[in-house]
């Protein structure tokens, strides 16, 4: 063989192989000494997040998020596991040595410089020459849109410019990663979500790697290209946002996705590979493309806003449930309608409002609820 050919079977080997994570998680564990008794906050985490990714880390308060995050950054040190940033093994390197910058909740500026100033801070303690750090807080402050407010201090800027000059001051150094925690959680509704749209406008800009810790389901759902969802120390489930909120794998990754109905009984016949499940004398839920026997215990999710309510029966191969309206809120957009069953459940209905439509059902109203089999989804086992 020649040299040609070697180098060019050595490059097609490479092109081949899949590319390296920009972070990657395997088998970490954090744990705590509390009141002497050994407290593990992380339980094994094992995740990659790709180059150029926004990917995002989501549960409730105590899950384990902000820890993992850390443990990446290396402020904290995993009791066991490995932690690797584009490949390199960084579990024992210090914050410092470390290419990732992170930006916190408080955005902790420095209140007596002003925008230019703080945005340059870190260029200048690398002793970046004066040209270059001109250029790039310039670039960097067109990108966050605060050209023409380098003069200004922190405390005569909204939260939502604080947030931006904190990215800004994080990003000028070029880190191959950026990390964040919930940067929005000190700004009113309104502003959040305008600055989730932002956040995302730079990332894609800048394309670098942001890993986003959240609490805020909405939030992770707008910006994410991928999402871990974390409850007590484990990932539930890792996939794209819209495979989450359609497809959620568990019970807890389908409660705290948004709105969810929860169902279950067992499989009473199946039909060309779909289960139905009996309820009542009349009603049933049909469950497409379910590996379930008859006889199985199944538990079926289904969102409200795929639910039709109707005062009459619905005809088709659809899934069909009768019960009582209990409850009618008006909010706005939609409304939202609570329908108990017989068998004691309770199913939450959202019916957009159109211009010229009315309540279509009131409190204590008898009702069929309706939707189509795809949307039922079996989760867990």
């Amino acid at each position: 063989m020649t040299k040609i050919q070697a180098g060019t079977e050595a490059a097609l080997t490479a092109s081949d192989s899949p590319p390296v994570p920009a972070i990657e998680l395997t088998g970490v564990v954090k744990e705590y000494l509390a009141h002497g008794e050994v407290v593990q906050a992380v339980k094994g985490v094992t995740l990659a997040v790709a180059e150029g990714e926004f990917f995002s880390l989501l549960g409730p308060s105590g899950c384990g998020k902000t820890t993992t995050m850390r443990m990446i950054a290396g402020f904290e040190d995993p009791s066991r596991g490995t932690v690797r940033l584009h490949g390199r093994d960084v579990t024992d390197v210090p914050p410092n040595k470390r290419d990732v910058n992170m930006v916190f909740q408080s955005y902790a500026l420095f209140p007596h410089m002003n925008v230019w100033e703080n945005v340059a801070f870190g260029l200048r303690r690398k002793r970046v020459d004066g040209a270059e750090i001109k250029r790039r807080v310039g670039e960097m402050l067109e990108i966050v849109d605060l050209t023409g407010r380098e003069r200004r201090r922190p405390r005569e800027m909204s939260g939502g410019q604080q947030q931006r000059v904190a990215l800004a001051r994080a990003l000028v150094n070029n880190p191959r990663a950026l990390l964040l925690d919930e940067p929005l959680g000190a700004l009113d509704l309104k502003l959040r979500q305008a600055m989730q749209i932002e956040l995302k406008r730079i990332q894609r800009e800048v394309g670098i790697t942001f890993v986003y810790v959240t609490h805020d389901q909405s939030e992770a759902l707008t910006m994410s290209d991928r999402i871990a969802v974390m409850n007590d120390g484990l990932v539930e489930q890792l996939a794209a946002p819209r495979e989450i909120y359609e497809r959620p794998a568990t019970a807890f990754v389908a409660g705290f996705i948004g709105t969810s109905n929860l169902l279950s009984g067992t499989v009473d016949r199946v039909v060309s590979g779909c289960a139905v499940l009996r309820v009542g004398r009349e009603g049933r839920i049909l469950v497409a493309e379910s590996p379930r026997q008859v006889g199985d215990p199944i538990a079926v999710t289904v969102r409200p806003e795929k639910i039709t309510i109707s005062t009459e029966e619905p005809a088709g191969e659809v899934s069909a449930v009768r019960g009582t309206v209990s409850e009618v809120v008006y909010l706005g957009l939609y409304n939202s309608y609570a329908v108990g069953l017989a068998d004691g459940a309770e199913i939450t209905v959202f019916q957009q409002n159109a211009l010229d439509s009315t309540s279509t059902a009131e409190r204590g109203d008898a009702v069929w609820l309706s939707w189509q089999s795809r949307h039922s989804y079996a989760i867990g086992s």
